[in-house]
């Protein structure tokens, strides 16, 4: 039986842990060739951010056991020259990339008036910024493949957030962006969505509880809306998402967003 992206090529960003990685493993399964790209360093904002090359390369031994091939990338989605490197490194090692998940992002606390303008640049540039500088490099090789672009936005991509001001207005900026992409890349048959989940139990539960003196599940409580009685979702719930998004079975989804949400966003 065929798998369902056998032959795939997916540009994962952010992909060393969480969302990413979870996404990564899947696909695998299913026969695509992974290329991941990560941030191989700590940075200062938000200070609780651990990837490392170590999870980058975890990654790559756990892909490969799975029988499937993986380039790695250990750079910052804010520095075009890296970004470029890796869809090079990436498309010469599979020649093609059929469809890019926008996944890398940080967030913090702090309310608007009293954040300091290098952490609101540092969230702005990671999560809006490297966004586009991804799919500004990708977009030629989707072209090619009739591809797919899914940005991992979040439910505060669609409405505010208490102290998050500066990651509210960057997932919303991933929405005006692939609003326009969807109606610039049409013609060449590529699809462009975001994706809106609701709080989902990755390590950056883990920093946010750090940074804030508590924990996960109060962190969960604090946001808590999801009309369904669970304080997040699972990473597996959005590596379904994802590989729905991806798949024949959504082409003709564009321009739109896709809601994860357990219920938090109904009026």
């Amino acid at each position: 039986m065929a798998r369902e992206f056998e032959g795939k090529t997916i540009f994962i960003t952010g992909a060393a842990k969480g969302q990413g990685r979870a996404v990564a493993l899947a696909f695998a399964k299913e026969g695509a060739n992974i290329i991941a790209f990560d941030l191989g360093e700590k940075i200062s904002y938000p200070a609780y951010n651990r990837s490392s090359n170590e999870d980058l390369e975890k990654l790559k031994e756990d892909v490969e056991a799975l029988g499937a091939k993986i380039v790695i990338y250990a750079g910052d989605v804010r520095k075009a020259e890296e970004v470029k490197e890796a869809v090079e490194r990436g498309v010469e090692q599979f020649e093609t990339i059929d469809i890019l998940f926008s996944n890398a992002g940080i967030a913090a606390y702090g309310r608007s008036h009293e954040l300091e303008e290098e952490q609101w640049d540092a969230v702005i540039d990671i999560n809006l910024k490297g966004g586009w500088l991804v799919s500004k490099y990708a977009i030629p090789h989707l072209i090619k493949q009739g591809g797919v672009i899914i940005y991992n936005s979040s439910v505060a991509g669609l409405r505010g957030f208490n102290r998050m001001s500066h990651y509210s207005a960057s997932k919303h900026g991933l929405v005006g962006l692939a609003k326009a992409q969807a109606i610039e890349l049409a013609p060449y048959g590529v699809r462009v969505i975001t994706l809106h989940p609701t709080g989902v139990n990755t390590p950056m539960n883990d920093g946010l509880a750090e940074l804030e003196g508590t924990t996960p599940e109060e962190i969960a409580e604090r946001s808590a809306g999801n009309l369904l009685p669970v304080p997040w979702i699972e990473t597996e719930d959005v590596v379904e998402a994802v590989k729905y998004l991806a798949s024949k079975k959504a082409r003709f989804i564009t321009g739109s967003q896709f809601v994860l949400d357990a219920g938090l966003l109904t009026d």
